[in-house]
């Protein structure tokens, strides 16, 4: 038995060196064979290309779809890249958006400032709100011109378009606006085309209702409604907002003005009405006179003067 084991390790050791070196050389054949310029040996290879890859298809499928899987990988990287980027560029467009429109809406109440006609006899002063007060007990806002620009208290504040409230409280550099919403608020108006006059009454709402209206038959929504310049509170004529009734049928104001965005607002300079010059030849102060005289004895006076 370790006769039989002796011989096979005597031919097993040659054999495999044997094995080995005619492997090497047909590798050293085919390497030599592969890199020979001959045109017999090109049409060979040629010959043997197309007899071997296309019945290896089957091996290299593994490696095939690992390619296509690192290079779908690497596709879906890049697109998440892109996608994140596009996200964040999105989210910049959209800031600039907010912005394009906040400047937008300021120009838009800028040129209606410049653009809105008033009684030519009313000046006025521009002002920035810098605070709002927030409470839902009264409703105001802060402007950053006082008794340096000759401000005083009950002067009306608009924006481009509508009246917005009155002063109420002025300092050096600052005054205070009471806004039409303010609970305390009581505006004299005219509601156009009819004619009726009626008080808009503050009630911390956005749209304050309409009181003491004389006939609300005659009133329909959508008409305007305008400072009437009753008591010398306010000048005729300036544009508060439009009726519009609630769900309960009471009549309200829809205002013109933006109270949403309160930045700029006009004060105008309203120095009141004028007074009613008392001529002593129409009320006789002489005390010999007893009794209502007649209409020719008081009319004489003024045309001889």
């Amino acid at each position: 038995m370790a006769r039989d084991q002796y011989n096979s390790n005597d031919y097993t050791g040659p054999l495999r060196r044997l094995l080995l070196a005619v492997l090497a050389l047909v590798l050293a054949a085919v390497f030599i064979l592969w890199r020979i310029d001959s045109p017999r040996v090109e049409r060979f290879r040629a010959q043997v290309t197309d007899s071997l890859v296309p019945n290896l298809d089957w091996a290299m499928a593994p490696v095939t779809g690992t390619i296509n899987l690192l290079r779908d990988y690497q596709s879906y990287q890049r697109l998440s890249e892109q996608n994140q980027e596009l996200r964040s560029e999105l989210r910049r467009m959209q800031t600039w958006k907010e912005a394009a429109l906040q400047l937008e809406q300021e120009n838009a109440r800028l040129l209606d400032l410049n653009n809105v006609r008033l009684d030519p006899r009313l000046t006025y002063v521009t002002g920035v709100v810098m605070a709002d007060s927030g409470s839902p007990f009264r409703q105001s806002v802060l402007l950053n011109v006082g008794a340096r620009d000759g401000l005083i208290e009950g002067w009306a504040t608009m924006d481009g378009i509508g009246l917005v409230g009155r002063i109420s409280g002025v300092g050096d550099n600052t005054a205070r606006v009471i806004l039409l919403t303010d609970a305390s608020s009581r505006i004299p108006a005219v509601i156009q085309p009819s004619g009726q006059r009626a008080i808009v009454a503050g009630d911390n709402s956005a749209a304050p209702p309409i009181d003491f209206l004389e006939n609300p038959e005659l009133v329909r929504p959508g008409d305007r409604v305008i400072s009437s310049g009753d008591g010398g509170v306010f000048p005729a004529g300036l544009l508060i907002g439009q009726i519009a009734a609630d769900p309960g049928g009471r009549l309200r104001v829809r205002l013109a003005a933006d109270f949403e965005r309160l930045e700029f607002l006009r004060v105008l300079r309203h120095h009141g009405t004028d007074t009613v010059v008392n001529y002593p030849s129409v009320i006789s102060t002489n005390p010999q006179v007893q009794g209502p005289q007649p209409l020719a004895e008081i009319a004489d006076p003024l045309v001889s003067e």
